[in-house]
């Protein structure tokens, strides 16, 4: 198999990169910024999108613009890293950890029903690997309890269901551009929306509330400063022209390693759910050997880089500061215990992913026995 080429690559970024630090210093920030959400929008298919600093930023921006605030509720799964939660944190609100279903990795409905309350305001699903839920079931679940949905499409940028991109279900959703990430900028973020009350919220939001939404006042709330740089917005237009093929390489990327390692003993492949169109963003192979988180931490320790084994994922209802919020989520656990989740960037080429299969592969073979 033959990964495909990608057109583009360091040189237009440069280019693009170069021509916005011409202009530098620019105390408004320039055009670049602006252009990037255009885009964003045009790409993603929807009315609205706002650049911001980080993923984290984004649901944070995002959370703020649902209202989002003391006293309230947020459903949000166990089965996440915990700069998920620190945004609604920080702004006040209450964590409530919901569970997810090990046979399809998507929230478990009858699990976040129990845990609804009077204060219950947002549910938070996240798109981990790239993997998506059902989108009608979340539809119909927010609906029913009169939710705002917020989604954390992290690493989800190009997976869709049932014809539904990622980060377009809900009321908003949220993307990370850190390195690593299908669509990159060293760092930053951006959120969609179809609504043009939150994405003039945002607006004003990461930037210490300016421009204000109409009929408010500049600097009239206390808001955050999180814009996107201008040499980082430039990054990210310069790869989101070449997103499609972006997307296809670690798409073959995936299905490349996970077929060098059909053969490997106590390893099966992830596939995704029916009329799922994933990203690839990582290979996902469900661990049967015996002591399965450890065999993740002794391949990260053979050089094959993975989200259990090189740091340590945990189920974020587990994290110290998280602990007092009664019942662990096991399904989570369960998942996360036994989950092989190569990581996996635009750079790696067939070597790289023929080394990360001989190498599983082997230390797969020795642990068995």
């Amino acid at each position: 198999m033959t990964l495909p080429h990608v057109p583009g690559g360091a040189q237009p970024i440069t280019e693009q990169l170069a021509a916005v630090i011409e202009q530098m210093p620019d105390p408004s920030g320039g055009p670049v910024a602006g252009q990037l959400e255009r885009d964003l929008a045009e790409t993603f298919g929807v009315p609205h999108a706002v650049a911001v600093a980080s993923g984290t930023a984004a649901l944070h921006t995002a959370l703020s613009a649902c209202g989002i605030g003391p006293g309230n509720e947020v459903l949000v799964p166990a089965l996440t890293v915990v700069m998920t939660v620190a945004p609604l944190v920080a702004l006040g609100a209450t964590p409530v950890f919901v569970d997810s279903d090990p046979a399809t990795l998507d929230l478990d409905y009858d699990d976040a029903a129990r845990k609804v309350t009077s204060r219950t305001r947002a549910i938070i699903p996240v798109h981990l690997w790239g993997r998506m839920g059902d989108p009608a079931a979340l539809a119909a679940f927010a609906s029913e309890h009169g939710l705002a949905v917020v989604e954390d499409a992290a690493q989800a940028a190009g997976t869709a269901r049932d014809g539904q991109r990622a980060g377009t279900v809900g009321t908003v959703g949220c993307f990370s551009m850190k390195d690593g990430k299908i669509l990159w900028s060293g760092e930053g973020g951006f959120l969609l929306t179809a609504r043009r009350d939150v994405a003039e919220h945002a607006t004003a939001f990461r930037s210490h509330w300016q421009p204000a939404p109409p009929g408010e006042a500049p600097l009239s709330r206390l808001a955050t400063n999180s814009r996107l740089a201008a040499p980082l917005a430039a990054i990210a237009l310069a790869n989101l022209r070449r997103f499609r093929g972006l997307v296809e390489l670690r798409r073959a990327q995936t299905r490349h390693l996970l077929h060098a390692l059909e053969q490997a003993p106590g390893l099966v492949a992830l596939a995704p759910a029916a009329r799922e169109e994933w990203n690839g963003f990582a290979a996902l192979l469900h661990i049967g050997l015996p002591n399965p988180r450890a065999f993740a931490e002794h391949l990260a320790q053979q050089g094959v880089p993975n989200s259990t084994g090189s740091f340590r994922l945990v189920p974020c209802d587990t994290r110290p500061m998280f602990t007092d919020r009664g019942r662990p989520c096991r399904g989570a656990a369960q998942i996360l215990d036994h989950m092989l989740a190569v990581i996996l960037t635009e750079r790696d080429t067939e070597t790289t992913l023929d080394r990360y299969a001989a190498v599983t592969a082997t230390e797969a073979t020795a642990w068995a026995r």
